[in-house]
């Protein structure tokens, strides 16, 4: 039997090849993609991509949308309120499996694993422990095409920003960064490829960088940005803007 899942899209490239491994196994069928957004800004969640882009990506894969509205720097009490109350929601539809694009981190899948299971969904990791260097070279080798929309500048600086990735762009990066960003060193919006009926139209708009501000010292260890770790605060992030065309 099928089984029914929802998928948790980032518009990234991890998310673009986890979803093409799992359409290629004919054991789930996708209900939606779910995806969090700045309730203030109206952009992905770290990523920075504005909601007009992620909504042309689920037109031209032909797959509903559901976005999960979460505010600005939310408490982990606020964001898990928000997940719980909207997988409430797809779970009353028949939805019983959540699917990611994460690759090795234990402690991040195991988080994952632990919330589902209280709502008896069960977490699906397609990419789970393939190498980061196969995985490139496979994404690139499918076709797909991605642009680097973030850069945290603890690891990389602004001329990685807004760069499409191919082979030169491996090549450059620094022996400590994660070819796939695993570790949140960049952030990506993947435009064309074989889930997409047709390529994201889209122009490069303008570099902005950007620096979190510290939590309130009561709340600076219950922060639901995944990115914002107890020393996260020294370091800012270079966005670049995508506008629809």
């Amino acid at each position: 039997m099928v089984k029914k899942a929802l998928f948790n899209w980032s518009s990234g490239k991890d998310s673009a090849l986890a979803l093409y491994k799992i359409t290629q196994d004919k054991e789930y069928e996708i209900s939606c993609l779910l995806t969090s957004v700045n309730q203030q800004f109206q952009r992905i969640s770290m990523h920075g991509v504005r909601v007009e882009l992620l909504e042309e990506q689920a037109k031209s894969m032909g797959l509903p949308l559901e976005i999960m509205q979460i505010p600005e720097m939310p408490t982990m009490e606020v964001y898990e309120a928000v997940v719980q109350t909207t997988l409430s929601k797809l779970k009353k539809q028949g939805i019983t499996h959540s699917i990611f694009g994460d690759i090795f981190l234990e402690d991040l899948r195991k988080y994952r694993e632990d919330k589902l299971a209280e709502m008896d969904f069960e977490g699906v990791f397609p990419l789970w422990k393939i190498p980061t260097q196969d995985l490139i070279q496979e994404f690139m080798a499918l076709g797909f095409k991605t642009i680097v929309v973030c850069v945290n500048d603890r690891f990389l600086d602004k001329s990685f920003v807004g760069r499409i990735i191919d082979q030169d762009f491996i090549n450059d990066l620094p022996e400590n960064v994660d070819v796939c960003g695993e570790n949140g060193e960049f952030h990506t919006f993947t435009f064309d490829g074989p889930i997409f009926s047709k390529p994201i139209a889209f122009e490069v708009g303008e570099i902005v960088y950007r620096k979190y501000e510290r939590p309130e010292k009561e709340d600076s260890s219950d922060t639901a940005c995944d990115t914002l770790t107890s020393d996260a605060f020294d370091y800012g992030f270079w966005y670049c803007d995508l506008v629809a065309k």
